[in-house]
């Protein structure tokens, strides 16, 4: 008989061990992703078809890693076509920045449904995945040979206090709309984000958008109103929430132009990698006051599910990790890639990660929500290409 109960808990546990084995597998290949890019300053590595090199002193100028060193010495070369023109770091950020983004919004719902949903605790956890970003930041500059400590002023910090303000409430906001509605509905009207960009550069920062732009905006509107009609985990605070994290990111990111135009800030900052650090770090410490007014009743209660509940601590954590990385690597690709590329990659995220993690949480795909979300990011890609 114990023989027999022996067999039946290592059968079940055997599926757990294999999660959490695939888990920490795709934590160590963002975290190792996001630690080794930072520091490569130079244009996006393509292999080039061509003659072997044989000298390993000129395939370390050329500046080709290991794995591409091997491509270009196997066989006289890489022949040519499309393999010749594969940029593989490049394919990399994209790859983990969808994943990433995927497995956020995943183990996100999951944290916020194990503790209560909408009428949980949505500010507690949105504030504390910003303190796990905080905590890898403050280890990436404590490792040794990781990352350089940036040697920003007091003004410099002072400077950057709203987009860290504008950073917190894009969060914060988000997490709440995605906590009490569908995360595929969520994903819809935050995709609208270029409608509220347009409203507040022209009302507040003075900037001019042309017509075709504003055009633009009219599917995009059009297409979020369209799969509302039909959501069936629709509430009027997922809308109004994920509204708001559009505009505060529509202000963050006018902010931060603003802010990157201070002389020599990128000199004193160091890195795309330290400039996100910052962000978080601010957003955080802005987050903490909201989160005590707002929850701050409820901490013990939540500390007490916490402990108890092993689907909350683990994706508060795993949340908050995927959060960051994925975040700080799309900056790393953005950087790396042309506007129209930004464009097309940011609306194939979309997809990928609306119908994904629909599919995953068994959210509901009705053919007129599928077409309105269609027509939404259609308009967003036209939008981002339209001059």
């Amino acid at each position: 008989a114990q023989s027999a109960q022996s067999c039946a808990a290592t059968a079940t546990a055997r599926p757990q061990v294999q999660v959490s084995s695939r888990m920490s597998m795709r934590f160590v290949a963002l975290a190792l992703l996001a630690t080794t890019a930072h520091g490569a300053s130079a244009p996006a590595l393509r292999l080039r078809g061509g003659t072997t090199t044989k000298s390993s002193a000129v395939v370390a100028e050329s500046g080709l890693t290991p794995a591409s060193r091997c491509l270009s010495t196997r066989g006289g070369g890489v022949p040519s076509g499309v393999m010749s023109k594969v940029d593989v770091p490049l394919l990399s950020y994209f790859a983990f920045w969808y994943l990433g983004n995927y497995y956020y919004n995943i183990a996100n719902k999951q944290c916020l449904k194990a503790a209560g949903g909408a009428a949980g605790f949505p500010m507690t956890i949105g504030v504390l995945q910003l303190g796990v970003g905080v905590l890898y930041a403050l280890y990436m500059w404590a490792a040794p040979d990781s990352r350089s400590v940036p040697s920003v002023t007091k003004d410099d910090l002072v400077k950057m206090l709203p987009v860290g303000f504008c950073a917190m409430g894009a969060h914060c906001f988000s997490v709440f709309a995605l906590s009490a509605g569908a995360v595929s509905f969520g994903q819809i009207v935050k995709a609208a984000e270029p409608a509220f960009a347009a409203v507040v550069s022209t009302a507040v920062y003075g900037k001019s958008i042309s017509t075709a732009k504003w055009l633009a905006l009219i599917p995009v509107i059009g297409g979020v109103v369209l799969a509302s009609v039909k959501e069936l985990d629709f509430a009027w605070s997922a809308l109004i929430a994920a509204c708001t994290a559009n505009l505060f990111a529509a202000f963050k990111a006018n902010e931060n132009k603003k802010l990157m135009e201070t002389p020599g800030l990128k000199d004193r900052i160091g890195s795309v990698g330290n400039q996100f650090a910052l962000t978080t770090i601010l957003s955080f410490l802005f987050g903490l006051p909201l989160l005590l007014a707002r929850e701050g009743h409820k901490w013990s209660e939540f500390v007490s599910l916490f402990r108890s509940n092993s689907v909350i601590s683990t994706n508060l954590f795993t949340s908050g990790l995927y959060f960051y990385l994925y975040n700080e690597l799309s900056t790393l690709t953005i950087k790396k890639t042309s506007a129209t590329t930004q464009s097309v990659a940011n609306t194939a995220k979309r997809v990928i990660v609306i119908v994904g993690v629909a599919l995953a949480l068994g959210e509901s795909l009705e053919p007129i929500k599928m077409l309105g979300c269609g027509i939404g990011i259609g308009g967003v890609l036209l939008y981002s290409l339209v001059k």
